[in-house]
């Protein structure tokens, strides 16, 4: 039989011809070594030019395309394409892997670049966004990333004198990027009119932030900051490809061939061109270029590397060449020396040496070539064409021999015979033409009969027949020469072949795998001699294999290298080397042939290190010597743990059935039962799957898992402690070296890993995020800092952790078969190695990655345990058959037998080991596993007295070993845990049933007992008492699913899984009586009540079955159900039957005789019955959950004293329900520590216990019952029901609106008013008629605009500054009002800027880096961190982009941001608060999830993030004393939240402590001493928590909402703010004790009917309020006297502004109804006037003595500005007045309104205010108005985007554009018209330019639009997008923009953000 194994030879990469240029750049350097590295396919090339040798990086699987150099330049980073592609850092000296980068990016890295530290790596992506990623690469870690551009991005590159700096560029585009936090915000460069517009395409940094870019017309581009500064022209005669820096200056190449040295002012140095010297040629294009001291290295596009020396640049050295661009196929070797011949699409046939690893020959043809094969004698060259021709060439000269074309389609292969007469063409064209060589090429034969394109051929050794493979996968021969095709096979028995090529045949059957036809091997090539097959295929992969290979899918050993596929494998005539040809990659690989002697003496060579092992995965399917796998092993292989429901599923679920809930919701509901139930004992030990899961601790306890439960167990006291922290089978366990901490990992969708400690029993940390469904194996490393885990996916992931911080450090796929165990080496931390089916593998840790080797065995066996030895190089593992390997590296050193049977568990220790195996010997061996020192059988005969159970069976498979306190602990597979003593006496402490489902279960009827009954076919009867243990068992013939005692509790009833039932004396277990009547499943049994007369059978083919026990004959059958019989219960006089079937059935029959009876609900209830185990009826309706599709409820048992019934469902969950269960959906107790089905519960006689037994978790749970009233409260108790109640504490409209508000991004905004038509910008003007010559006798042109009150000179503005914020935003954002310096400044916040008051001078400064607006600010109350705030604003979708939402953590004196955290919280950041250390930030998000995260905000490094709640989260805070505890408040929520580690666990607040209590909407929280919370609902109550538990309620502490409340820190007062009506008790502000049981109300002076508060801030004897209607009051605590230090609009938009003819002071008019007047030096409101209505618009007269606002309603007002009385009102329009305007000689009035009109007043007339005209036929609403000089005309802009122009005060439109060009304008306010087209932006599709005013001077105009920016241009401004500066700050929609008198100030009205903004003008230098 042929040897199915893996060749033993093998193949090492030797030389690779070529370079890659084509599609990438910058990719060749000099290393440090002065070596040169670059890339060629997917594998990384040092190549040392003095020894002319190369080392190859092999860490790649697919093309890499981008390289970068570490600065100190012996470690390079690669990147490569694929779907999930990587960066791998190496090390160009040794070419091992330093780090591995993934998970980020996809399709490709692009870019890479390192910063000048070589700390940071960035990277760019190929991905639609072009994400742009920097790494902190030692650690594998991301440290920012962004999306890029929406075009491809070129070159990246750090500012190597700026830190934190970035710059990249690419397709027409160039971004400036500064790092901060974990966010990179982009600035685009400007090109401006320096330059154009275009593609950069390679850039390097200089200093002074100077960047040097080359452009794709040959231009640089030197920018300085990001504005284009100069060009240099013509630097390249096109596109520049490639930068390089270095001390001496700049090098460019480019297209042009070209390389130019620059010095470091980038003036020229020389030019070298490389098409001029002896290797040049035209088209020759530079594409990476390197400067280092006097040589320069040159790639180009075809593949060369050229080496330049700068004083000799006429003659470059021309050290590596390559095919250029252009499929690679053909491939020869010259049959007697070592040289190979290629032919390649770009034309050329090149012939390399092989011994000197270089091209000796080319010769460039007419015709892309597409094979090649040399004569027998060689000296002919043959080449196969694309275009159907060949060419037979002299191997000497290259010269022609002939060409021949007969054929129209591509020659695909070529080959002499090997008598060298005849030439064997074989074309597309589906034919082979035979040729007579000495016939001068002669045709002289044809072979047809092939159906499909001609793929190989082979000759035989006399030359008679040729073989060949066509492109439909048929096989063809034929005689040579004449071509007749051979269909008689048997002649060919005896061919002997001269060659193998060919992909069909017997011989080569093994290379396609198993079950596939699919035949993508593209070559192969077989070497007689050595009796070995090379195959190149599709995936880049060459493998070898034995030949010949005639099974499919044979052994192999696979080779990685080229990137897509191979198209051509040859060996070379002497079978020293292998050549293989890329097709895409069109790179020549040259591997040395190592046969198998060599390779034995080349074992001490460490194997070149690939990701992808040589000895490959796939390929150990099917070998013939791998021993039959043992059953356990064969069990626990097979095992998926796949759930149909997760538990982390049961959230949305819920979400999905909440509708139908509503309508049952309005019914009032029971309350949840007082009592509760504790987890007391569980009898289970988790050892049929699962091993060396058992410990002692530091204190000597013993920790192992069962179920969803880690136990600690006391043997001395015999009890159990438990942690409960899981949610689902655990499955794996290890202990801290200290054996203080457990690690456990569990089943799960994202499954988790806890590390808790032992004594406590909390939690440490908890891992998630990387597993899928399961944790198999998990190890601690020596120091205890890291854990590694392995998950149950189909990869078998490893990860390793940093567990404290929870941080992933690295991760892999593990392997595609199962692992059993990871251990982590105790020496070498970085080191580890994993065991399982048919694998063991050795890892080491490389940056984010890991990197492993499979050990070096002859034949692969499955190991089920391993350890490490006595030094760091030893391993010992166990294997499937009884083995124990010893290994040194990875080399298997020697087996020695220890078992019988597999080796499940070894255990190291100070000098030795203990093994334990199936065969049920613990063993001790010496420290070499030279010598067993002792064994020990585990057997009744040796069991202790003191045992708590009785072994079922001699010699158990022992699944797990520990040794500690003079004892081994053993724990075996049938579920009990033993302490063997080392002088051999057993005790067993712990023991539950075996694998298989535990269902059957009963109370004793008056003693502490219990039976049970398992599918492990045993019957077991358990002590309940304090003893906990089994005392008796019993093996049955088959399984049983239930138990019965009789009433007297001496018979016991069996019922088995094959329809037989026995009764038993309850004693002995000794068989009283059995029967067999059925063939299904007995399911339930039960004796009649009193004397225990009858005994009911349940089965599962739908009958009961009615026994009399005396006479033990059956007496009756109950018929009539038509589903399998789940349920039975007797009455209390033993003559009814309730039955319950699997179809939801219940059923009532009569006893004895099985009659059945129909009985109306009323009356079951009134029935007493005996027992009620039941869960169907009117009675217990309410304990079938919500989710009831997907989950059953499978037990229930009703107490004695009938009130509490306890229930059991198939997800794991016991709960508790107060009976009778009336109305769906009750409330429950609910909880957690079966894993999976709760099979039964039931009660003990007096209701003490409940004891409970899982499905598939095997268990045996004891529970404590607590009656009411003795309940200490408890953490962990109960999980409260999962139905919130409806009434969340009533309506407040504050809430509504904060809760519904849709946050406006400014970006995306849209225009504010309803505009028709076309923009300006994009309407055609109409030629004027009368264009005047440009030199005109006539006047000049009249000034566009009077220039009024302004000096004699007329200056320019050139910059506006941020003056004054009039504004705070109150309304809907909360808590964001505090004190700074001690009560020297306060911060607040409005639109998107940050607000510092200093309280002394009334100054203000900004922090303005938002992009968007502010929603909420929290300061550091950390005296390390003085000063430090953190402010967090809306955003966009959560894509890390620029428009995300962020948090700035800024310093508030100097405005220095500290770091800007990008985050996912799309829509925006609601709250913010810093930890008690003041390290950590938490933020809320507004997306749907309304996720919760944790920052550690110095470094931008997110720690922990979690879905928050369905509803929207107002606040959540850290309590002031901790970094990992904070709580969260919300709709109709409270949580209680723990981090831990990188986790975050959360409890529900529990309210049934408090009768009647109900979950409101919770709007604040504050915190006081020993763990008590307060939270402020929205009904004005505040409920107190201690830990998460209500433990109180103060009443009404306000009469509306507690919106905000403040923990004092230094003296722990409260101080709590809301909504109420001032009165003379109370007020919206009160100041509380610690306890919140005294208070102190104070009023606010404002003067409102209602005060509401939503801020509120402490400090020395004050206290800081922020209302909702924009104020910010100090309150002094001592004389309650207020103080109002801000003033705001309360509600916009502030549409109106009208600035005073000559003061500093200006009016804002606004939709709060109140117009209010400010004054700028005094940077105060002077005066509010309450006008009742909507204000639109405000005006004053031209000498400032009377003011006009305009109204919503239509009317419209005159105020005399000294008295602010009332002078006229008018109401002559019903819609509101969006303009009003004095003339400037004071006589007219002109009101523009909505109603498209606008109407005239002579206000000479008086106050009765008539109406004297109007302006009619105005298309659409007016916008603004403004008078001419002389007060005869008006200008009017309208929402139709027209601007129209009218006589005063006749109202006649002027249409004549000359006669309009001439009016001079007394101001400007219009945003239409020609003279200002330039003020409208390209990007203005959506949203408009609202409003502009031009400066007094007339020569700016300030325009405002619907993105919030302020703009500043030059006026007139009639050429299109002008240039301006912005300004930023409003949020979206500027209503009104004014110039103040003599131009000192622009002030800006907001809409959105209710704000005024004064910025003050910055003149130009005379």
């Amino acid at each position: 039989m042929a040897d199915r194994t893996a060749p033993n030879c093998h193949l090492r990469l030797e030389w690779v011809y070529g370079y890659r240029g084509h599609q990438c750049r910058n990719n060749l350097y000099y290393t440090a070594a002065k070596e040169i590295v670059y890339f060629v396919a997917g594998v990384g090339v040092v190549y040392n030019t003095r020894e002319h040798k190369q080392k190859f990086y092999l860490g790649h699987n697919d093309d890499i395309i981008s390289l970068a150099l570490h600065p100190e330049r012996v470690l390079v980073a690669t990147g490569q394409v694929g779907k999930e592609p990587y960066i791998c850092v190496w090390d160009s000296y040794t070419v091992q892997t330093v780090s591995i980068l993934k998970d980020v990016h996809s399709h490709g890295i692009a870019c890479l670049a390192f910063d000048l530290e070589g700390q940071c790596l960035v990277s760019v992506g190929l991905d639609s966004k072009n994400t742009i990623c920097v790494w902190d690469w030692r650690r594998g870690k991301v440290l920012a990333a962004a999306p890029g551009h929406t075009d491809r991005i070129f070159d990246i590159s750090w500012d190597l004198y700026q830190p934190s700096k970035l710059v990249s560029c690419g397709v027409k585009h160039i971004k400036f990027w500064s790092l901060c936090g974990n966010a990179l915000t982009p600035k685009r460069g400007v090109f401006g009119k320096t330059g154009d517009l275009q593609t950069i395409l390679c850039l390097a940094c200089a200093k002074d932030e100077v960047t040097y870019s080359g452009a794709l017309n040959g231009d640089i581009y030197v920018w300085k900051g990001i504005n284009l500064m100069k060009t240099v022209q013509g630097a390249h005669g096109s596109g520049i490809f490639s930068m390089n820096v270095c001390e001496e200056g700049f090098a460019t190449g480019g297209r042009d061939g070209c390389v130019r040295l620059w010095d470091l002012n980038f003036k020229p140095i020389t030019l070298i061109d490389l098409r001029e010297t002896d290797q040049g040629y035209k088209g020759l294009s530079v594409r990476s270029v390197c400067w280092r001291g006097d040589h320069i290295l040159v790639g180009t596009q075809d593949s060369e590397i050229f080496e330049v020396v700068v004083h000799d640049r006429t003659k470059p050295f021309l050290i590596m060449q390559g095919h250029c661009e252009g499929e690679l196929w053909a491939l020869a070797v010259h049959p007697t020396k070592p040289l190979a011949m290629t032919g390649s699409d770009d034309r050329s046939v090149r012939i390399w040496s092989l011994i000197d690893h270089a091209l000796i020959a080319r010769c460039n043809m007419e015709e892309p070539i597409r094979c090649a094969a040399v004569s027998t004698d060689g000296i002919h060259l043959a080449l196969g064409m694309k275009d159907g021709s060949f060419t037979v060439l002299r191997v000497r000269d290259m010269t022609e021999v002939v060409h021949i074309k007969d054929r129209k389609e591509a020659i695909h292969e070529l080959k002499y015979s090997p008598d060298g007469a005849h030439l064997a063409v074989g074309s597309n064209d589906n034919s082979v033409d035979i040729y007579g060589v000495v016939q001068r090429y002669k045709k002289v034969g044809e072979c047809s009969g092939s159906t499909s394109f001609i793929t190989h051929m082979d000759w035989s050794t006399d030359s008679k027949y040729l073989q060949i493979n066509d492109g439909s996968g048929r096989r063809l021969f034929y005689r040579m020469p004449s071509g007749k095709e051979v269909t008689n096979r048997e002649e060919l028995k005896l061919v002997q072949w001269a060659s193998w090529t060919c992909v069909l045949g017997p011989e080569v059957n093994g290379i396609s795998p198993k079950y596939s036809d699919i035949n993508d091997i593209n070559s192969v090539d077989a070497n007689f001699n050595n009796q070995v097959l090379v195959t190149a295929d599709d995936y880049g992969l060459v493998k070898l294999l034995r030949y010949p290979c005639i099974k499919k899918g044979a052994k192999f050993k696979k080779y990685l290298g080229h990137s897509a596929h191979i198209t051509n494998a040859r060996w070379s005539h002497d079978y020293q080397w292998v050549i293989t040809i890329g097709g895409a990659d069109h790179s020549v690989f040259q591997w040395k042939f190592v046969p198998e002697r060599k390779s034995k003496e080349a074992v001490h060579i460490a194997p070149q290190e690939t990701l992808a092992d040589s000895n490959s995965e796939e390929s150990d399917s099917d070998q013939s010597d791998v021993p039959e796998m043992d059953s356990e092993i064969e069990q626990e292989t097979q095992h998926t743990y796949r759930r149909q429901v997760y538990k982390e599923d049961l959230p949305q679920l819920k979400e999905q059935c909440k509708e139908k809930h509503r309508a049952t919701a309005m019914k009032k509901k029971e309350r949840a039962p007082g009592s509760g139930v504790k987890l007391h004992f569980i009898h289970g030990y988790r050892g049929y799957d699962c091993r060396s899961n058992l410990f002692y601790t530091q204190t000597g306890e013993i920790v192992y898992h069962v179920a969803a439960i880690g136990v600690v167990y006391n043997r001395q006291q015999n009890t159990q402690r438990f942690y409960m922290g899981h949610d689902d089978d655990i499955l794996c366990l290890a202990i801290h070296p200290l054996k203080d901490f457990v690690a456990t990992g569990q089943v799960g969708r994202d499954s988790s890993i806890h590390i808790w400690d032992t004594e406590s029993l909390k939690p440490m940390s908890v891992l998630r995020g990387f597993h899928q469904l399961g944790v198999c194996a998990l190890d601690f490393s020596a120091d205890g800092k890291r854990l590694a885990s392995v998950g149950l996916d189909d990869n078998h992931t490893i990860v390793l952790w940093d567990w404290r911080k929870g941080e992933k450090l690295s991760t892999m796929r593990g392997s595609k078969d199962k692992i059993f165990v990871v251990k982590m080496n105790p020496y070498l931390p970085d080191k580890l190695i994993t065991a399982g089916v048919k694998h063991m593998k050795f890892w080491h840790k490389a940056g984010g990655g890991l990197i492993g080797r499979k050990g070096n065995m002859g034949k692969t066996e499955t190991m089920m345990c391993a350890v490490y030895g006595w030094s760091e190089e030893m391993v010992f593992s166990g294997t499937c058959t009884g083995d124990i390997c010893i290994w040194r590296d990875m080399f298997l050193m020697k087996t020695v037998k220890a078992h019988d049977g597999p080796v499940f568990s070894v255990h190291a220790l100070e000098k030795g080991f203990v093994t334990g195996g199936k065969d049920g010997i613990v063993a001790l061996w010496d420290d070499t596993f030279e010598r067993c020192l002792k064994t020990y059988a585990i057997k009744r005969a040796v069991l202790a007295p003191g045992s708590k159970g009785l072994l079922l069976e001699d010699n158990p498979s022992i699944r797990a070993i520990s040794l500690g306190h003079g004892h081994i602990l053993v724990g075996t597979k049938n579920g009990e845990i033993l302490e063997v003593d080392k002088s051999g006496p057993i005790t067993l402490l712990v023991q539950g049933h075996m694998e298989g489902e535990v269902w059957g279960l009963a109370t004793h009827p008056h003693l502490p007992l219990c039976a049970t009954v398992s599918d492990d076919k045993t019957l077991r009867i358990w002590d309940l008492s304090p003893s906990h243990c089994m005392l008796a068992v019993r093996k049955l013939r088959k399984g049983g699913r239930c138990c019965c005692f009789s009433p007297d509790g001496k018979a016991l009833a069996v019922g088995l899984n094959d329809g037989s039932f026995l009764i038993v004396n309850a004693d002995t277990l000794e068989d009283l009586v059995s029967f067999h009547h059925r063939k299904d499943i007995i399911s339930d049994i039960r004796f009649s009540p009193g004397s225990g007369k009858y005994l009911a059978v349940a089965s599962g083919d739908t009958f009961v079955d009615i026994y009399n026990v005396m006479s033990s004959k059956r007496v009756g059958v109950c018929k009539g159900c038509l589903n399998y019989v789940t349920h039975l219960d007797w009455d209390k006089r033993g003559k009814l039957l309730q039955v319950n079937t699997g179809g939801k059935e219940q059923f009532f029959f009569e006893a004895p005789r099985g009659k059945k009876q129909t009985i109306p609900a009323t009356e079951v209830e009134k029935i007493n019955w005996s027992t009620w185990t039941c869960v169907l009826g009117t009675s217990v309706e309410g304990i079938w959950p919500l989710i009831n599709e997907v989950t059953e409820v499978t037990a229930a048992c009703l107490s004695s004293d009938k009130k509490v019934l306890a229930t059991g469902d198939d997800l794991g969950y016991v709960k508790l329900f107060r009976y009778p269960v009336r109305g769906k959906y009750a409330k429950f107790k609910r909880y957690v520590a079966h894993s999976t089905l709760v099979t039964n519960v039931r009660w003990t006689h007096d209701d003490g216990l409940l004891v409970t037994v899982g499905g598939g978790d095997t268990c045996l749970m004891i529970w404590a019952h607590e009656p009411e009233g003795h309940r200490e409260i408890r953490q962990c108790d109960s999980e409260e029901s999962d139905v919130e109640s409806e009434d969340d504490g009533g309506y407040d409209s504050d809430v509504t609106r904060e809760n519904e508000i849709n946050y406006t991004i400014k970006a995306l905004s849209t225009n504010m008013r309803p505009m028709t038509g076309l923009k300006p910008h994009l309407q055609l003007k109409e030629p004027s008629v009368d264009e005047r010559p440009p030199v005109s006798r006539a006047l000049p042109q009249p000034e566009k605009l009077q220039t009024n009150n302004v000096g004699k000179k007329k200056r320019p503005i050139e910059d506006l500054v941020l003056e004054l914020v009039f504004g705070y935003r109150g309304n809907d954002c909360r808590n964001n009002v505090h004190y700074l310096n001690d009560g020297a400044d306060i911060i607040y916040h409005t639109a998107s800027v940050g607000i510092v008051l200093n309280l002394t001078t009334s100054c203000q400064s900004f922090y303005a880096e938002h992009s968007d607006d502010i929603l909420c600010l929290t300061i550091n109350q950390h005296p390390k961190f003085p000063n430090v705030v953190a402010t967090g604003q809306v955003g966009d979708t959560g894509d890390m982009s620029a428009t995300s939402p962020s948090i700035h953590v800024w310093d508030a004196m100097t405005k220095q941001t500290l770091s800007v955290l990008r985050c996912f919280h799309s829509g925006g950041v609601c709250s913010v608060s810093f930890s008690a250390t003041g390290k950590l930030l938490l933020s809320v998000g507004l997306d749907p999830e309304h996720t919760v995260t944790i920052w550690k905000w110095q470094e931008g490094a997110k720690v922990a993030t979690r879905v928050g709640h369905t509803q929207r989260i107002f606040v959540a805070e850290f309590r002031p004393d901790s970094d990992t505890h904070f709580v969260s408040v919300g709709l109709k929520h409270v949580r209680f939240w723990t981090l831990a580690g990188r986790a975050l666990l959360c409890k529900k607040g529990v309210l049934s402590s408090i009768e009647d209590a109900r979950m409101q909407t919770m709007l604040s929280v504050a915190f006081g001493a020993n763990n008590l919370t307060f939270t402020g609902t929205i009904s004005g109550d505040v409920c107190v928590w201690k830990e998460h538990i209500l433990v109180r309620i103060v009443a009404k502490a306000h009469t509306g909402p507690v919106f905000t409340m403040y923990t004092t820190l230094r003296d722990g007062l409260i101080v709590t703010g809301g909504k109420e009506r001032p009165s003379k008790e109370g007020g919206a502000l009160k100041l509380w004790d610690q306890e919140l049981k005294r208070c102190r109300a104070f009023r606010l002076e404002t003067g409102q009917v209602i005060d509401c508060v939503r801020s509120v801030c402490r400090g020395k004897g004050k206290i800081l309020v922020g209302t909702r209607n924009a104020e910010i009051i100090e309150v002094g605590e001592k004389n309650a006297a207020c103080n109002i230090l801000v003033n705001g609009h309360m509600d916009g938009p502030i549409w109106g502004l009208g600035a005073h003819p000559s003061r500093d002071v200006f009016l804002s008019a606004a939709e709060d109804g109140t117009v209010r007047l400010w004054d700028i030096p005094e940077k105060k409101m002077l005066n509010k006037v309450n006008l009742g209505h909507p204000a639109r618009t405000i005006s004053y007269s031209p000498e400032g003595d009377m003011v006009a606002i305009g109204m919503k309603n239509g009317e419209f007002i005159i105020l005399l500005v000294a008295s602010l009385k009332i002078w006229g009102k008018k109401r002559d329009r019903r819609s509101p007045i969006q303009d009003i305007r004095f003339s400037p000689n004071s006589r007219y009035l002109a009101v523009g309104s909505t109603e498209s009109a606008v109407d005239f007043y002579d206000l000479t007339l008086g106050p009765q205010l008539n109406r004297i005209n109007s302006c009619r036929d105005i298309p659409s609403f007016v916008m603004q108005m403004d008078f001419s000089a002389d007060s005869t005309y008006v200008q009017i802009s309208t929402g139709a985007y027209k601007r129209l122009v009218y006589e005063v005060p006749s109202g006649k439109p002027v249409t004549e554009q000359p006669h309009i060009d001439r009016i001079t304008w007394a101001t400007w306010t219009s945003v239409l018209g020609d003279e200002v087209i330039g003020i409208w932006s390209r990007n203005t599709d959506k949203a408009d330019v609202t409003c502009a005013c031009v400066s007094h001077s007339g020569l700016n105009i300030a325009t405002g639009d619907d993105f919030g920016m302020v703009k500043l241009f030059d006026f007139p401004c009639p050429e299109k997008f002008g240039k301006h500066k912005r300004f930023l700050g409003h949020s979206a929609h500027l209503t009104n923009v004014r110039f103040t008198t003599g131009d000192r100030f622009v002030v800006s009205a907001g809409g959105d953000d209710r704000s005024v903004f004064v910025w003050r003008c910055v003149h130009a230098a005379h």
